[in-house]
């Protein structure tokens, strides 16, 4: 079984407790442990772009300074890499290891802080849908499917953070298929979206409502109007504001039908076969509740 450091981030033990719950047994069922960082921290969500700011550089570099220690104390053996679920958490770890990639910058950062062990680079961030593109692989993926996503028509979408900036992304940044072929590995119907990589509104969903409200329409009637019956993502933002905010959304426009919004591991953790624990259904983590979809497609049994 692959061990490998698992850095959780805030979201994920909180509003987007359903994304950990089925990432967490979907590896398990491909023979991946995720062992978490101990005393992780926020990540600091994202820096500040301009190049000489260091301190909020400071929060990821010590959870990568954490994978450092696992390995030094025997919880990981050579095992420098540290696996993401949120696509935010992910390019704050990595933009953050290329801005110390700078010597000059690495020895600041580990001035400040003098109460950690040195950082001494090399710790890589990934996320955990492209190892399992690289490591586990679809084909693989596709091997253990034991309830196909057969008829379900599903429309990927993947914001911001996941694909940009370039040098941080883990596909093509204007058209990324990575989603796609992990469904089409589940059996699924494949629904595009011409805005996939549109931005979700970001943390303008706490005093913007109205400019989030705009942007979940236009990132939904396109897929809605193709077919799609359910839109997967990969970023706990992304899926509050394009779940919660269809009610704003719907009192704008009023052509905007209700739309399930799962992380891809939820529909994994189905396809896979798992219990329904692991799929992380709860509803007071949707908005618009998928199991009518699921239940209609025969993915999901009971009442």
């Amino acid at each position: 079984m692959l061990r490998i450091p698992y850095y959780p981030g805030c979201a994920v033990k909180s509003t987007a407790k359903n994304y950990e719950v089925s990432a967490l047994a979907v590896a398990r069922k491909l023979g991946v442990e995720l062992v978490e960082l101990p005393r992780w921290n926020c990540c600091g969500v994202f820096p500040f772009l301009a190049e000489d700011d260091l301190m909020r550089h400071v929060a990821p570099i010590r959870n990568l300074i954490r994978v450092q220690e696992m390995n030094e104390n025997g919880i990981v053996e050579n095992e420098y890499r540290v696996v993401t679920l949120c696509s935010m958490c992910y390019n704050t770890l990595k933009q953050a290891n290329l801005f110390v990639k700078d010597k000059e910058k690495l020895e600041k950062i580990n001035t400040f802080m003098d109460r950690e062990e040195e950082y001494k680079g090399g710790v890589e961030p990934i996320p955990f849908l492209k190892l399992l593109k690289d490591e586990v692989g679809f084909k693989r993926i596709s091997e253990e499917v034991k309830r196909p996503l057969d008829g379900l028509k599903v429309s990927p979408y993947y914001g911001c953070l996941l694909v940009r900036p370039r040098e941080v992304g883990i596909d093509d940044p204007e058209n990324p298929t990575i989603l796609e072929e992990l469904f089409k590995a589940l059996g699924a119907e494949i629904v595009e979206n011409p805005n996939k990589t549109q931005c979700c509104g970001s943390y303008h969903t706490v005093d913007k409502k109205s400019i989030v409200a705009e942007l979940t329409y236009d990132n939904l009637i396109f897929p809605l109007r193709s077919g799609a019956e359910v839109i997967v993502t990969c970023c706990p933002l992304c899926s509050f504001n394009l779940d919660f905010r269809q009610k704003e959304a719907r009192k704008i426009h009023k052509d905007l039908a209700e739309i399930p919004v799962m992380y891809y591991t939820q529909l994994m953790a189905i396809a896979l076969g798992l219990d329904i624990q692991s799929c992380g259904l709860d509803l007071s983590l949707h908005y618009v509740d998928p199991r009518p979809v699921l239940k209609a497609k025969n993915l999901l049994d009971g009442s």
